[in-house]
């Protein structure tokens, strides 16, 4: 079973403190406790990652929460494992892992979203980027729009 790296958690932790800040600098919201005790484990037994069973449930639905915010998939929609790559030149993941995405769990695709990151030899991460960023594209100006820009 995959375990969710230290990253992943730290991630997590920053989405919810961004959402819910602490409003003295002392109180942390619940989702941020709970996390952070998964973390403080982790960073005192020197641990990268933590198995995803026996994860605590409070920890597992804030980490969920945060997972549901990001990307569902790398794809950028240039697949090269179609044409016969074993790894795809678009998204950097491997033949099997494209058409293992939709039956993974979460912390299989994040191991997957962490690799490629790593690696970040895919054209999503270079070429392509832009095609890649999160969030909604900037519509073009129109001429009628360009004197009010």
């Amino acid at each position: 079973m995959p375990s969710l790296h230290i990253t992943d958690i730290e991630a997590a932790i920053n989405f919810w403190r961004a959402r819910k800040p602490s409003p003295d600098g002392v109180t942390l919201a619940p989702e941020i406790r709970a996390l952070a005790e998964v973390y403080a484990l982790m960073v005192y037994y020197h641990e990268d990652e933590v198995d995803q069973r026996g994860f605590p449930a409070k920890a597992w639905e804030a980490w969920m929460a945060w997972y549901e915010s990001t990307p569902d998939t790398p794809c950028i929609a240039i697949c090269s494992t179609s044409q016969g790559d074993e790894v795809c030149k678009g998204c950097g993941r491997t033949f099997e892992e494209v058409q293992l995405w939709p039956g993974m769990d979460p912390a299989e695709k994040r191991a997957t979203w962490r690799r490629i990151t790593i690696e970040g030899h895919s054209w999503r991460f270079n070429r392509y980027a832009e095609r890649a960023a999160e969030g909604p594209a900037e519509p073009p100006i129109s001429d009628e729009n360009a004197a009010d820009a």
